[in-house]
């Protein structure tokens, strides 16, 4: 009795040891004295202790932080970069038996892609056309990381950082193309103006009454931009000159010739 009592307990025990509870988002990688035996998927499995052996492998989307790298560019300018990397596991048997560790080796990977793709860019094109590096990045490291079972998404450059001399350099040199744009801008609106004030002058001589509307609107405006109570009234000298002729002939009439002179 005692005896079949500790064989039972043995076998529960036995049983007991080979429960696996694998989650949905889990696959289990079995292998058996040794050798590639299966992959088992999510829910209660059961594996024989001491001869089988299961390696957990998460498939859910892994986001990896590449910590900032040393890069020198193409144009001798050393900037730190740093990235965000978005990979997955799509086959896990590859990634426990092509790789000892594929989280270290994809982030390794990653590091060493980092520095050579932005080492092949100059500054401009590196802050410039990001979009253009990602790709590049993300094309590299995921045809790298195939044969491992890994798939990667998407790369993001996160930062890139400058040195203090290049950023007072940008700034000075964007703060001359903000003033270039404004003088331009002040250039072509005065030309504007002037063409504008060009075609009214064309206009208004064309049209004499024009031209006497005009004076009086410039009346008007001389008259109420202040709060004193003299209007300075101009008179253009055309409608005079008819009163100073006359005047001018009257005085010649009345004025008598001098002794010695013609008369």
């Amino acid at each position: 009795m005692f005896a079949i009592l500790v064989f039972l307990a043995f076998v529960v025990v036995f049983f007991a040891l080979g429960v696996r509870i694998l989650p949905e988002y889990e696959r289990g990688v079995l292998f058996r004295l040794g050798r590639f035996a299966g992959i088992r998927t999510a829910g209660l499995r059961w594996i024989i202790p001491g001869i089988d052996r299961m390696v957990r492998i998460g498939l859910r989307e892994i986001v990896m932080d590449v910590p900032a790298q040393e890069v020198i560019t193409r144009d001798n300018v050393s900037v730190k970069v740093n990235a965000v990397l978005y990979f997955r596991v799509l086959h896990p048997e590859k990634a426990v038996i092509q790789v000892e560790n594929y989280l270290y080796g994809t982030s390794q990977l990653a590091q060493t892609t980092l520095r050579s793709v932005c080492g092949q860019a100059e500054l401009d094109h590196l802050l410039a056309d990001r979009e253009r590096i990602n790709q590049e990045l993300q094309e590299i490291i995921d045809q790298q990381t195939e044969p491992w079972g890994v798939k990667v998404r998407a790369v993001e450059l996160k930062q890139i950082d400058l040195p203090h001399e290049m950023q007072r350099v940008m700034a000075k040199q964007a703060e001359a193309e903000r003033e270039k744009r404004a003088k331009v801008t002040l250039a072509e609106g005065e030309l504007q103006a002037s063409q504008r004030i060009a075609d009214a002058a064309r206009t208004l001589s064309s049209e004499p009454s024009g031209i006497q509307l005009r004076y009086l609107q410039t009346l008007a405006e001389i008259a109420g931009s202040g709060n004193s109570s003299t209007t300075l009234f101009p008179v253009p000298l055309d409608m005079l000159r008819p009163f100073f002729d006359k005047m001018g002939a009257a005085a010649a009439v009345q004025t008598p010739p001098k002794k010695g002179e013609d008369v």
